[in-house]
């Protein structure tokens, strides 16, 4: 395991989750005694109140940073209001990125074509405010990539969260200029082409997450997820890589730090 002293960043979860935020403070605390000494928190889910709790969060606690958003599963709710009232939410200091927009067109929770309209105003919003858009997609890289082509990137970047791609898909994102985020996923037995992307993926663009409460790295697999056990997956990652625990956490923290933009002292 990494030594407490390394910097760790859950680069992506969800504190304002009802599964979390009764106890935000106590699963801030046991992160920080694992050695996760920044968080990444994404609103996004549900209704605006969502976004509201987490940068509430995020102005609480020194070490924690907030990204607003409209998640595709509610990309219907994506109208001029919402994105109007994540613009105002966005003067908080504490707002790293906006997202986590993008495409599933597994789940099919919204029609593809609002899930096409949201994220173009997510990306529009993000160039607008000098921002990273965080993107999240499922069974839709094709569609994703032409989006990206066509509206271009934001200036300040983005991220790929929770991975679940083969090697070709990150070499493509890559190529857009994304990073690529690793969460649990990357442990479970079954994840051999997620495994092989990840040996792929250029060093300067790897990061890692939890994805909490969702998706608990093994041997936690099926229980809520939360902040700390970010360390299995850096472990796995570091393990496909051929480095140790310790160079892995530095890179990622510093890969994140740099595409959100947070001081090194805050992490």
């Amino acid at each position: 395991m990494p030594s407490t002293m390394t910097a760790i960043i859950d680069s992506h979860c969800h504190l304002a989750d009802p599964k979390l935020i009764a106890e935000a403070d106590a699963v801030i605390e046991r992160a920080r005694q694992a050695g996760v000494t920044t968080i990444i928190s994404v609103g996004a889910i549900g209704t605006i109140e969502t976004d509201r709790l987490t940068v509430e969060l995020a102005e609480k606690h020194p070490n924690v940073f907030a990204v607003i958003g409209v998640h595709p599963h509610d990309a219907s709710a994506a109208d001029p209001a919402r994105i109007a009232a994540l613009r105002e939410l966005a003067r908080s200091r504490k707002v790293v990125a906006i997202g986590e927009s993008g495409l599933d067109f597994f789940y099919m929770h919204s029609p593809a074509d609002a899930q096409e309209a949201s994220l173009r105003r997510h990306l529009e919003l993000a160039d607008e405010l000098g921002l990273p858009i965080v993107i999240h997609c499922r069974d839709a890289e094709t569609k994703l990539v032409e989006i990206i082509g066509e509206s271009g990137m934001p200036a300040a970047g983005g991220v790929i969260h929770c991975f679940t791609g083969n090697a070709a898909a990150a070499r493509e994102f890559v190529r857009l200029g994304f990073h690529i985020s690793f969460s649990g996923i990357l442990t479970f037995r079954n994840a051999g082409t997620l495994r092989e992307a990840a040996r792929e993926v250029p060093e300067d663009r790897l990061m890692v997450e939890t994805d909490a409460p969702f998706l608990a790295p093994e041997p936690y697999r099926g229980k809520r997820n939360e902040p700390a056990l970010v360390v299995k997956t850096l472990e796995k990652l570091a393990e496909l890589r051929g480095v140790e625990p310790s160079r892995m956490a530095s890179i990622t923290a510093a890969n994140t730090r740099r595409l959100f933009r947070i001081p090194e002292r805050s992490a």
